[in-house]
């Protein structure tokens, strides 16, 4: 638990502590994972991601793996949607087989089922 202290000059020349409350663990972790939630949100209105591949994007901004976690997860994100946008973007950079977009989507983070859905959505 930390404290914060407001320290005062008086006109006299002396200085005074005056404490002006505590700040919790839980206080500072629930800042910490509504920063992870508002950067995770800013990556994905630039880019597509899947939930594992946010989290460790957000673990290389510096996040906890808590928060990062927790940041990927309260995105508001649907997962097959950027899955799909994810397959559209690759696809937009370079020819693919269904077979090794499934596989790049796959390492990317997103399940089996997800890179399917993203590989059907775009008509491999």
């Amino acid at each position: 638990m930390k404290r914060l202290i407001a320290v005062v000059a008086l006109a006299a020349g002396l200085l005074i502590a005056l404490p002006l409350g505590t700040v919790t663990d839980a206080h500072a972790s629930s800042i910490s994972r509504g920063q992870a939630v508002r950067k995770a949100k800013e990556y994905l209105q630039f880019e597509a991601f899947s939930k594992k591949g946010l989290a460790q994007q957000l673990k290389f901004e510096g996040f906890s793996t808590s928060d990062a976690n927790y940041g990927a997860s309260h995105s508001g994100a649907n997962w097959m949607k950027q899955a799909v946008r994810k397959a559209r973007e690759y696809m937009q950079m370079e020819a693919f087989s269904r077979q090794s977009l499934i596989q790049q989507l796959e390492f990317e983070g997103f399940t089996h089922s997800q890179a399917l859905h993203g590989v059907r959505a775009v008509g491999l």
